[in-house]
């Protein structure tokens, strides 16, 4: 049996949505949950910045990638990147 999902469900499933639903939820943070997320996010930071300078992964700039290797015979390619200017 298939439960319906809430309408104020469905409205997070859209980026603008999603987006909302994090602000709303991050105002409900105490003045000590909103320091200790801050002092998170610096703690991971800092060991993305250490992996970086040991080598363990690289930017993932544009020009930083590596070459994607040839999909085997019969695969399909990928599709190209969507443009929204057209």
């Amino acid at each position: 049996m298939e439960k319906e999902i809430p309408d104020e469900l469905w409205a997070e499933t859209t980026w603008e949505g999603n987006r909302r639903a994090q602000l709303r939820r991050a105002l409900e943070f105490s003045l000590r949950e909103r320091l200790q997320a801050v002092e998170d996010m610096a703690d991971v930071a800092r060991r993305f910045e250490e992996m970086r300078e040991r080598g363990e992964f690289a930017p993932a700039s544009p020009s930083a990638r590596e070459p994607r290797p040839e999909p085997p015979s019969g695969a399909h390619a990928p599709s190209p990147p969507y443009d929204s200017s057209d």
